[in-house]
């Protein structure tokens, strides 16, 4: 999920499913039922976006399709493929606590717990089954992998944007240490 200002990429709509309107969606959330939730969404349309009514949302192989109101063929249907969809933050599942959003933690500073020096930023979040990694970008312009695991992150703040984190030397300047 990423963000444009105050509004959260869900999806992207995809091809048009039958005759009669339905369109698969590409989730990009964790949270593929919330499509089934709302009553309206937001679907791109050049370089604005435009609230679209739903008809109707359920989940199909794993796959969340969508039925909006007025789109009632597979011609129009169609027109859509590819849009992008999105919600208002004030729409988002609410996360259990010690839980992130990806979107809310990229651009957050990394800094070191033992001396608070500012180590990088993250710029992307790998997710893995067993942990996430952080993809932490040093001021020097090289990337470092960071497991995401309670044994090295301390304490995330997003609000101040920061995540204090044990680097256990990964961001020491020899390539040898930084996987260069």
């Amino acid at each position: 999920m990423e963000t444009k200002g105050d509004l959260i990429l869900v999806g992207r709509l995809g091809r048009a499913r039958g005759v009669h309107g339905w369109i698969w969606i590409t989730p990009d959330t964790d949270f593929p039922e919330r499509f089934g939730e709302l009553d309206r969404i937001l679907v791109s349309e050049q370089d604005a976006w435009r609230e679209l009514e739903i008809e109707a949302a359920e989940v199909i192989g794993g796959r969340p399709v969508i039925k909006f109101v007025g789109i009632d063929s597979r011609e129009d249907a169609a027109r859509y493929t590819n849009r992008q969809l999105a919600v208002a933050r004030t729409q988002l599942v609410a996360l259990p606590p010690d839980t992130h959003y990806v979107f809310d933690l990229v651009g957050c500073a990394v800094r070191d717990a033992d001396n608070g020096r500012r180590l990088g930023e993250i710029i992307d979040v790998i997710r893995y089954p067993a942990n996430d990694v952080y993809v932490v970008r040093t001021d020097s312009g090289k990337d470092v992998l960071f497991p995401a695991v309670n044994d090295y992150v301390r304490k995330i703040d997003t609000v101040l944007r920061t995540v204090v984190v044990v680097s256990g030397g990964m961001f020491d300047d020899t390539d040898e240490k930084n996987g260069s």
